[in-house]
């Protein structure tokens, strides 16, 4: 059995570890606010930019650009978003899982060298090139610091490597983020773009709460006020609308936006679903340390207990062969 002085000093250390991930844990719940209103803020122009791309899809326009036609798959990029620091519990292991699985899916299937990894976080750039990956370019700073100009400039990289035939299709390996519980890791296809199916894609988020407790977050979805949101339905603009200079020129512009938009939308997700991860484990770190402390505080307590009743017993009897 440890000596109280040896229990009473892993008391200390673990006292200390907690007041860490506390901290830590206040920490992420500020930057996760910060991730949130950054997302809302994206959230008009998407509206928009959807609206106006669902209006072009009511009217039934046949047109089709080099954006949207799918085409036989030869080479395939990757564009991969991860952490660039740690404790953040399987984030980063389960993004780095995905991101190998398919690479290994379309070498299985393509042959080696077919697959071009976009590092967008410093851990999964350290892991591909670890693996010997076909890895372009240095993006780590962007997670720190999301920047749309430079999700622009890879998404135009992306789209003059596709128009030029050197790449067939791009995929996002992200955490899509719902809530501060909850993070969908997603595997999206990014070029050719699928107009219908990303526009019919799921945009539920929670972007208030910060709650991360199971618990609480199912006491969040029994209580909170069901808010009746009546979707107006989209309609052609009109029978006899003109479109200038023509309906394939408006669309090449619009679906680089929409793959502008859908880079960055990635990016501020897997930002705040990595904040999001980091306040998870360190609250659960913070109850493992509550509930270390509890049991060494009872052992203690028996350890102390323990001892002074044998001093009893020693002077008692003592005195007693006295």
């Amino acid at each position: 059995m440890p000596s109280l002085k040896e229990i009473k000093g892993r008391i200390a250390s673990v006292n200390s570890t907690r007041k860490i991930t506390s901290a830590m844990k206040m920490v992420a719940s500020s930057k996760l606010h910060h991730a949130q209103v950054a997302i809302q803020n994206m959230l008009p122009y998407e509206t928009m930019l959807e609206h106006i791309l669902k209006s072009f899809l009511a009217a039934e326009a046949e047109s089709q650009t080099i954006y949207d036609q799918e085409r036989p798959v030869k080479r395939v990029a990757l564009v991969v978003f991860s952490s660039n620091s740690s404790l953040c519990g399987g984030f980063n292991a389960n993004i780095i899982k995905m991101m190998t699985r398919t690479v290994d899916s379309y070498t299985e299937e393509l042959g080696q060298g077919c697959v071009e990894v976009y590092p967008i976080g410093r851990k999964v750039a350290e892991k591909a090139r670890k693996l010997g990956y076909d890895v372009k370019g240095d993006y780590a700073a962007l997670v720190d610091h999301p920047n749309v100009r430079e999700c622009i400039d890879i998404a135009m990289e992306l789209g003059e490597k596709f128009a030029k035939g050197e790449i067939d299709r791009v995929e996002l390996i992200y955490h899509h983020f719902k809530s501060a519980g909850s993070q969908v890791l997603t595997n999206k296809q990014f070029l050719p773009i699928d107009v219908e199916s990303e526009l019919e894609r799921d945009h539920e988020r929670d972007l208030t709460s910060n709650v991360v407790t199971k618990k609480a977050q199912d006491y969040l979805k029994k209580n909170r006020r069901k808010k009746v949101v009546q979707g107006r339905e989209v309609v052609p603009l009109n029978d006899n609308f003109i479109v200038e200079p023509d309906m394939n020129t408006v669309l090449s512009q619009l679906l680089p936006k929409m793959a502008h938009l859908m880079l960055y939308t990635a990016l501020l997700d897997s930002v705040a679903s990595e904040h999001a991860a980091r306040m998870v484990a360190m609250q659960t770190a913070t109850d493992n340390a509550d509930e270390l402390l509890r049991q060494l505080n009872l052992q203690y307590n028996k350890s102390r207990q323990q001892a002074i009743t044998s001093e009893l017993l020693d002077i008692v009897g003592g005195s007693v062969n006295n």
